[in-house]
């Protein structure tokens, strides 16, 4: 059966005692996605007002934080809506859907690390040419790379894998993933893995554009310390947004290959939820506590804010 035209439903998987803690689960995960909207809604808000980060890394930076918006609204809204409702069923539609927002969201933060690392080398390596290397019109291109190819390469494997006749119903997940939609079916998944592997391919070459320009920033740190400053500076929360990047990728390859039998229920919920909890959260705090001109814009319009609240109250 063609599950577009005739959607079925399927079955999420449930959080541990949820009768007893749904409320508290409820309000734990309403602060997170709060939380993830203030900081990332302030830090773009802080790169679009200061005339003085409209440079091509905060501009980068701006994207990520918008990218990490759009991903944790493909499952918080969902995920609430499941524990108020206590309800955890969704439409292979709308699976399909968050799969692709999801996934999309993941691969455009790999893309958008990549644009940075590029960023940073031409930055670093070549800084006479920053300017006229990294043009309104490249950081444009750039930009558009970034979005387009994840959301190209995610939007056809999510049609493959709801095309294919479902013969389970039941994702052993808090939400819907790609991987997962595919072993509802018991047909053939040749199609879909060669699909992924053509996919990997691509965000290979995207990895080994990052290796290949940190390999020539060390290079160049190593004969100036003006360079090496720079380095320290920029390019250490790109690296811990890649390491945590590389973490959540790995969980959520070992969560959705390698089944929930095999590990303790506790460890399969913390794989499941990092994905979507933790880069969202991370790539703003991380960037705005180590880059210094970030830094000093979020304090001097968090101070107005309070000095403007304090007036407010007085008067």
């Amino acid at each position: 059966m063609d599950n577009m035209s005739y959607p079925v439903m399927l079955t999420l998987m449930v959080p541990k005692e949820s009768k007893s803690y749904r409320h508290i689960y409820f309000t734990c995960f309403l602060f997170l996605y709060l939380l993830i909207l203030s900081i990332n809604i302030r830090l773009v808000m802080v790169i679009i007002m200061t005339k003085a980060l409209h440079e091509p890394m905060y501009i980068f930076l701006s994207h990520l934080c918008i990218n990490g918006i759009y991903g944790a609204s493909g499952f918080y809204p969902k995920f609430l809506s499941d524990l108020i409702l206590d309800s955890y069923v969704i439409s292979s539609n709308m699976c399909a859907l968050q799969s692709i927002v999801i996934y999309s969201s993941l691969l455009c933060e790999f893309t958008i690390l990549t644009v940075m690392s590029y960023d940073r080398y031409v930055a670093i390596c070549k800084p006479l040419y920053y300017h006229s290397t990294l043009t309104k019109l490249t950081c444009v291109k750039l930009i558009l790379f970034s979005w387009i190819v994840p959301n190209f390469s995610v939007i056809p494997a999510a049609l493959l894998s709801n095309l294919r006749p479902f013969c389970k119903y039941h994702i052993d997940k808090f939400y819907c993933d790609n991987w997962s939609i595919v072993k509802l079916s018991c047909a053939s998944s040749f199609v879909n893995n060669v699909y992924g592997y053509i996919v990997a391919v691509i965000f290979v070459c995207c990895a080994a554009i990052i290796i290949v320009s940190y390999i020539k920033l060390i290079s160049a740190c190593k004969a100036s310390l003006e360079n090496r400053r720079k380095f320290w500076q920029t390019c250490l929360p790109h690296i811990l947004s890649l390491i945590n990047f590389t973490f959540a990728l790995l969980f959520d390859f070992m969560y959705s290959r390698y089944g929930s039998n095999d590990i303790p229920e506790s460890l399969r919920n913390y794989l499941a939820l990092e994905l979507v909890i933790v880069p969202p959260l991370f790539n703003p705090v991380i960037y705005g506590l180590n880059i210094t001109p970030v830094r000093k814009q979020v304090f001097t319009s968090c101070v107005a804010a309070r000095v403007h609240v304090s007036g407010i109250k007085r008067g």
